[in-house]
């Protein structure tokens, strides 16, 4: 008898596909916050969008100058999706106002976990986003059977310690898959 349980992907990584049509998408890695009947929500987590931390904190706290170090800390585009909106995914050592917990990390939503990195007591670990990507129930399916995209489980080394423009390609690695040998062109036998 066929197994037709769903396989949801929480907590895995998606890596676009080289035929990906989708420019919000096409060349991305995703990290799966949550994937369920009701749907999917992710990050994007190697496209830095030309902001720092320290740009936004003087947004945030415009009287106090943001330390130097924040210069260096990139702001990532998390997804088309509510793109004025932050989200801190970190390691899951300190929980904040806003801190959902995930199977081995945290994500916080609130301000104050963006202060505490600024001020050097902040999670160990750390991604910063505006904006996520989601999908309504079904249609993560529908794009995973249509060969959008892979998934793999997802990994600290990749998500915190690899610079973001080798991402994608050290998820596909995990896998296997050298993403440059694979066509852009999509078909079904």
């Amino acid at each position: 008898m066929k197994n037709t349980e769903p396989t949801y992907l929480k907590h895995h990584f998606l890596i676009a596909m080289p035929h990906m049509a989708d420019p919000e998408f096409a060349q991305t890695l995703i990290y799966l916050i949550e994937h369920n009947t009701d749907g999917a929500m992710g990050l994007v987590i190697n496209r830095p969008n030309g902001l720092s931390l320290s740009d936004v904190l003087e947004q945030l706290r415009p009287e106090q100058l943001p330390p130097v170090q924040c210069l260096a800390l990139p702001i990532f585009s998390g997804g088309p999706v509510q793109n004025d909106r932050g989200f801190v995914l970190h390691s899951a050592e300190r929980q904040f106002q806003a801190t959902l917990a995930l199977p081995e990390w945290a994500m916080s939503t609130s301000q104050d976990v963006l202060f505490a990195i600024a001020d050097g007591h902040g999670p160990r670990q750390h991604l910063i986003a505006l904006g996520y990507a989601g999908w309504d129930a079904g249609q993560l399916e529908e794009e995973l059977a249509n060969n959008v995209w892979l998934s793999c489980p997802a990994s600290s080394d990749i998500l915190f310690d690899l610079p973001p423009e080798q991402r994608l390609h050290a998820a596909a690695a995990s896998l296997g898959v050298n993403l440059n040998l694979l066509t852009a062109q999509a078909g079904h036998a």
